[in-house]
């Protein structure tokens, strides 16, 4: 008897599908927005599988969609620098089709915070999302049931930043232990409250208002405190930690060490401590104000924090998206403006840019920008890989167009980029989320498809 197999909606046929461990030549199906099947290419392929579309893919590479897991879309909030809309449609033309959101301004706090939140963003995502929640001192005791409400992670600063409470040793044991009770994760911004205090009141005492404040306020000293701090106590409560935004190899290595020592501890890269180099503050000021600050100062620097990505130290990638429009950067001195960086337009394209100049490769972008992300937060196997019972969550790849980035192309509602005038190879010219075409050759179709995706807690 000759088995027949069912049809599938879509094929996407003739690729080089990459994954973290290798590239084949092969075709992807795609039934009821999950993947079927993935195989290498039969001379009989077209009769064998009943497709209702096919998707020519030869000469472009396959990629799952791209796991962003921290981003601020300001939605609710200050909807003028971000909205979810924009932000996510951002997202999706350039290749990214899973989100972990949290707006500083309009903090999840509760669990009723996060129901509201759910449903003023019903029908307004591009792309599917998961939102996390902001830790405050005093509210530990909620942590379990936010958790089992389905929050992603919890983000704790141990600095006050962006209105959001510092978490001091003390209170941060205690959030560790309670999130390590219950299984839970989180992502840690890591400096020294006392140290950026002090430096604070020194340099406004002397009046100062340069641009390079930025530098001496946010130090190095202040980073490496807080994250070994974090990392030590992250160990001793064995709670599931990320550090987020490493900004230099002296952080990654505080983090290895205590890895080594059996913390369960990630490392989250960005790409503007990859790209960006520590002097243009000075010249930029608020559109390199930003925290940590970027700390290259050399390309020694910078092919350092490679070869950290590459060798899996730096576990996985993310934006810390978190715009600003022209006019709020320019609005007041130093001190005042608004920190952050848009960074969603631009961040797999700087990757594949990395990839094709052979700094990385491709298989390296697949782990660090789709599969480990994934899997650090429980959305693994649905999202970040191309296997059968995955999300169709597809990015198609041309490897031989070059660019120059431009404000001008940026969708996001910041309208402008660190990196324009930068050349790029590659472009994404196809992006699907669960089988349907969301974005084409950088233009989003803006149909917002995107659907919340329940954390580990919310799904027990």
């Amino acid at each position: 008897m000759t088995l027949v197999p069912p049809p599938v909606d879509l094929s996407i046929e003739g690729g080089t599908v990459v994954t973290a461990a290798g590239r084949a030549r092969a075709d992807v199906h795609i039934r009821d927005g999950r993947v079927v099947g993935v195989g290498p290419r039969r001379p009989d392929s077209a009769s064998a599988v009943d497709t209702a579309r096919i998707v020519d893919a030869a000469g472009l590479y396959v990629l799952p969609g791209m796991v962003d897991t921290h981003l601020h879309l300001m939605d609710p909030g200050p909807t003028e620098r971000e909205d979810f809309p924009t932000g996510t449609a951002a997202a999706a033309a350039r290749g990214v089709t899973t989100v972990v959101e949290h707006t500083h301004g309009h903090p999840i706090r509760e669990a009723a915070d996060l129901v509201t939140k759910r449903r003023h963003l019903d029908g307004r995502a591009n792309v599917d999302y998961g939102l996390a929640a902001h830790v405050w001192p005093d509210r530990i005791d909620e942590l379990g049931e936010l958790w089992r409400a389905g929050v992603t992670y919890f983000k704790i600063f141990t600095c006050t930043t962006h209105g959001v409470p510092g978490l001091d040793p003390a209170i941060l044991y205690r959030a560790f232990e309670a999130i390590a009770a219950f299984r839970g994760s989180c992502l840690v911004h890591c400096e020294d409250e006392s140290l950026t205090a002090e430096a604070e009141r020194r340099l406004r005492a002397a009046g100062r208002a340069d641009n390079a404040v930025i530098i001496e306020w946010r130090s190095r000293p202040a980073e490496l405190v807080a994250v070994q701090v974090a990392a030590l106590l992250a160990r001793l409560t064995g709670v599931r930690a990320t550090i987020a935004h490493v900004s230099n190899p002296s952080v990654a290595a505080i983090v290895a060490a205590e890895r080594s020592a059996g913390a369960d501890l990630a490392a989250e890269a960005c790409p503007q401590y990859f790209l960006l180099r520590e002097h243009e503050v000075l010249e930029h000021g608020a559109f390199r104000k930003f925290t940590p600050p970027a700390r290259a100062r050399t390309a020694a620097d910078e092919e350092e924090m490679w070869d950290l990505l590459r060798t899996g130290v730096l576990s996985h990638v993310a934006t810390d998206h978190a715009p600003a429009t022209r006019e709020h950067k320019t609005e007041g001195d130093i001190w005042d403006v608004h920190f952050g960086l848009p960074g969603l337009d631009t961040t797999l394209p700087l990757l594949l840019d990395a990839a094709f100049r052979d700094k990385i490769a491709l298989e390296d972008v697949v782990r660090v920008y789709a599969e480990a992300p994934a899997r650090r937060y429980g959305l693994y196997p649905a999202k970040g890989h191309l296997g059968v019972g995955a999300d169709a969550d597809l990015v198609l790849v041309d490897p031989a167009p070059e660019r120059v980035l431009t404000d001008g192309d940026v969708i996001s509602k910041a309208g402008w980029t660190p990196y324009a005038g930068r050349s790029v190879r590659g472009a994404v010219v196809a992006t699907y989320l669960r089988g349907e075409l969301v974005a084409e050759h950088g233009v989003p179709r803006r149909e917002l498809l995107g659907r919340f995706l329940p954390g580990p807690g919310g799904r027990a």
